[in-house]
């Protein structure tokens, strides 16, 4: 799908990921709608760059992104193309983490892709892509992030009924998963920790650029789902083959995969509640371990892959215990 003269809208769009697939649309020549909660870095953003039209809002709030799409469709012209990517986490333990808190995580990083994605089967016509942007921890969740695995989770089951409400109805819309890795996002500097180190992306960690080029391949292909790096494959098939294995793994070493060996200062502000007083940008402080490329797979190729060939199975449980 070339992007010239083309309309895009992502919520989400300021910092980390969704940061990283504006800054490559742009390059590709669309122009590009961003809707975010943080006024200062949505200015900083229209200041920067030339085809970009912005809009506050919070995408948990229905009303309110409905309000902000509408004013970026009466200035850009109607999306061709809708990426939702706003996420909130904690990394708490469960019995630690206050109600007020779980239910905010859930209703941005789930219902945030819900209502994003309703918004634009509203705005679009009859063809278009959208693209939900989930997360590994989708198949296989981690420790002391429960809230943000339950809504990645949530989001698998969202998108795969939408979609086949879309085929039925025969409207050429598509609606893409595209399932991340740990990745370098400002997100370890702000959301809510209650580690005694500051929090890491679990390695293997990825550049945000490798999320980008996977959510343009889905924009251009349209393809049904992409797992993006070999972490990913190794969470989605290891939690086929040997969940109780993993639960165990992941209860002796799932928490010390996001410590980062740096204690964590008391008193910091997070996001969760409100945006963080942090520089928009797609990069977070792990740009030193971060991988610039990364395997971008076909969801349904993969799993064809695996359960065709008992000697690709093999290969793939050695990779997950190894």
């Amino acid at each position: 799908m070339n992007g010239t003269g083309r309309v895009a809208i992502i919520a989400g769009g300021t910092a980390g990921v969704g940061r990283a697939v504006v800054e490559s649309l742009l390059a590709d020549g669309w122009h590009v709608g961003v809707i975010a909660r943080g006024q200062d870095r949505l200015t900083t953003l229209d200041a920067e760059h030339d085809n970009v039209a912005v809009a506050r809002a919070d995408v948990s709030d229905a009303s309110a992104l409905d309000a902000a799409a509408d004013d970026l469709v009466a200035r850009l012209g109607r999306p061709d193309v809708w990426v939702n990517c706003a996420m909130l986490t904690s990394f708490s333990p469960f019995l630690e983490t206050e109600v007020e808190e779980f239910e905010a995580i859930v209703a941005t990083t789930f219902l945030g892709q819900v209502n994003g994605t309703r918004a634009a089967l509203r705005l679009m016509g009859p063809t278009g892509r959208i693209v939900n942007v989930g997360s590994g921890l989708s198949y296989r969740a981690v420790p002391f992030q429960a809230a943000y695995c339950a809504a990645k989770h949530a989001i698998n089951g969202f998108t795969s009924a939408v979609r086949s409400e879309l085929i039925r109805s025969g409207r050429e819309v598509t609606l893409s998963l595209v399932q991340l890795p740990a990745i370098n996002t400002p997100q370890f500097d702000w959301a809510r920790n209650r580690l005694e180190m500051k929090p890491q992306p679990a390695p293997p960690i990825y550049a945000p650029q490798v999320a980008a080029k996977a959510v343009l391949r889905a924009i251009e292909k349209g393809e049904r789902e992409l797992l993006v790096g070999g972490s990913v494959l190794k969470l989605l098939f290891g939690d086929m083959a040997l969940p109780a294995w993993l639960d165990r793994k992941l209860a002796k070493d799932g928490a010390e995969m996001q410590k980062s060996g740096e204690p964590e200062p008391g008193g910091r502000e997070d996001n969760l509640f409100t945006p963080a007083e942090h520089a928009g940008t797609a990069h977070g402080r792990f740009s030193d371990r971060a991988k610039d490329e990364g395997l971008i797979v076909d969801g349904d190729l993969a799993r064809k892959l695996v359960f065709g060939g008992g000697a690709v199975a093999l290969v793939v449980l050695g990779m997950i215990i190894g």
